[in-house]
């Protein structure tokens, strides 16, 4: 028997399932804003998806469309790139709906929560400074920071509630 790693080469430890309606045109969405690429597709008898696999950066993402009677299953997800204000700005051309603004975290990142076409939520994100930790307590503590979290977490309730309208806004990208 020869000594075979536990886990395919190219994938992560954990591989995330996306859901939709229109897996194609979520594997377009990942093309374009996320800069993903597609590495297979299986139709099934009646045309629609019942595997595909797309690699954005370092992860393998897999989805599939959703039967009729299955429940409505959005994923929730974070994805790490290199400009998370353009990256908000590629997604929202492509259809997507800002539900979290973009701010800077008191630890050092920057990013906003998106829903796509589909239903799923991005929390698209940037490392943009190292901070010490006794800092980010510090900076937890101060106005704008608190309020930050505040706001983040209000969406995100308001989002997942359905009382999105009222807390989320679309950003105009021009």
């Amino acid at each position: 028997m020869t000594n075979v790693n536990f886990q395919p080469e190219g994938y992560t430890t954990v591989t995330a399932w996306v859901v939709t309606e229109d897996t194609a045109k979520l594997l377009d969405f990942i093309t374009e804003v996320f800069d993903g690429v597609e590495t297979g597709r299986v139709a099934t008898e009646d045309g629609s998806i019942g595997h595909a696999e797309i690699r954005v950066g370092d992860t393998m993402l897999l989805a599939f469309d959703r039967r009729p009677d299955w429940p409505e299953m959005p994923s929730l997800l974070r994805i790490w790139v290199a400009d998370s204000d353009a990256t908000v700005e590629k997604a929202v051309k492509a259809g997507a709906r800002v539900v979290t603004e973009l701010s800077d975290a008191a630890w050092g990142d920057r990013g906003a929560r998106i829903r796509d076409p589909f239903g799923n939520i991005w929390w698209i994100m940037s490392h943009v400074e190292d901070v010490s930790e006794e800092e980010v307590w510090t900076r937890m503590s101060a106005p704008g920071y608190a309020e930050q979290m505040e706001t983040a977490q209000a969406t995100l309730d308001a989002e997942l509630t359905g009382r999105a309208g009222r807390s989320s806004r679309p950003i105009n990208p021009a």
